[in-house]
């Protein structure tokens, strides 16, 4: 069966493979820079979001010896809108530690050595760009495999046991090929809803299929209700036109990225300092969700002469502001203050 079910699925890839910008053409060989940046990027974003940043990546660091060069803050920069910033504080670790080797790290137990480069990342690598006998198994190789086998079970009890049932299929050949056909399989037939069984290459196969059991396969883990936190922003300008801002500490959530000054985000009541009643509240309050929960920002707005920055504070203007790394709450946090802004600054648009 591993022998039928591997050559129909290269079958199938080899006439409908996605054409990807960090993918070799057919018969090419795979770039593990293009590989591996694709894979950081792709984390908990989909493709559609990632190719226009790889494109721009690429064509502003063509090679991993460029990106490595760039500062952190200029990496920051270009994220920019990806979200979890983590991938990007790795992703110049590792670029840095690559370009200072003589080749590329192969094997899984050699990427799994880099910054931030776990199980799947090196899997992926490992089979796509250096064609090692492995399957990176993400959600689409998961609801692949369960529909195929009847495996039961939500995707993070399936992971184990999927891993050790899609081995054998690297083992016969084409392994990064055959890792991006079941990716490929998964993201454009064997969709979460709706598959389009009557064009799948596996169907006489597919245990699903055959017990018209593709809507229980596999099973869905209930979504967890998603806390809210509150906290205030203080956006502080000067007669200059300049707003105040600061950098975030280099550990915890958005680590070393630009915002305004604020306070702790927490689940319970905001604890305002004493200074916040000389400032103008301004309304509606920013909503943003991250991850693990959902957050509330009043922001506060007031235009002080005389303020000295503290270590790690400065004055930037708003046409500076392109050169920072600004989270997108802290662009809803700047942009609710336009309007008040403006008005103060002679019509000056922030």
């Amino acid at each position: 069966m591993y022998t039928t079910i591997h050559s129909a699925l290269l079958m199938w890839y080899d006439q409908h493979r996605r054409v990807l910008p960090w993918r070799a053409p057919s018969g090419g060989v795979p770039n593990p820079y293009h590989v591996y940046l694709s894979e950081v990027m792709l984390q908990q974003t989909t493709v559609a979001t990632v190719c226009g940043y790889f494109n721009q990546f690429i064509a502003k660091w063509p090679t991993v010896s460029d990106l490595a060069a760039a500062s952190l803050d200029e990496i920051l920069v270009a994220w920019q809108g990806l979200g979890y910033y983590r991938r990007a504080r790795h992703l110049h670790e590792t670029v840095r530690k690559v370009a200072a080797l003589p080749e590329w790290p192969q094997t899984v137990a050699a990427l799994k050595q880099l910054p931030g480069v776990g199980d799947y990342t090196a899997a992926a690598v490992a089979a796509i760009a250096f064609n090692q006998p492995t399957v990176p198994v993400d959600g689409n190789v998961m609801r692949v495999m369960a529909r195929l086998e009847g495996l039961t079970g939500t995707m993070p009890t399936l992971k184990k046991g999927v891993i050790k049932r899609v081995q054998p299929f690297a083992e016969l050949g084409r392994a990064g090929d055959f890792a991006q056909a079941l990716m490929d399989l998964g993201a454009t037939i064997c969709r979460p809803q709706n598959p389009t069984c009557v064009q799948c290459p596996l169907r006489q196969n597919c245990y699903a299929y055959a017990h018209h059991a593709q809507a229980m396969l596999p099973t869905r883990a209930a979504k967890a209700a998603k806390p809210t936190r509150y906290g205030a922003a203080f956006v502080m300008a000067n007669p200059q036109g300049e707003i105040l801002l600061r950098r975030r500490p280099h550990t915890g959530l958005l680590a070393g990225m630009i915002e305004v000054p604020g306070t702790e985000w927490t689940e319970g009541p905001i604890r305002l300092p004493s200074f916040a009643q000389q400032w103008l509240p301004l309304t509606p309050s920013v909503h943003h969700t991250f991850t693990h929960f959902h957050l509330h920002l009043t922001v506060y707005y007031r235009c002080l002469a005389d303020y000295v920055p503290k270590e790690g504070e400065f004055w930037a203007a708003p046409t500076q502001f392109p050169r920072y790394a600004l989270p997108t709450v802290m662009k809803k946090v700047l942009a609710a203050t336009r309007r008040v802004w403006y008005s103060h600054n002679n019509g000056e648009n922030i």
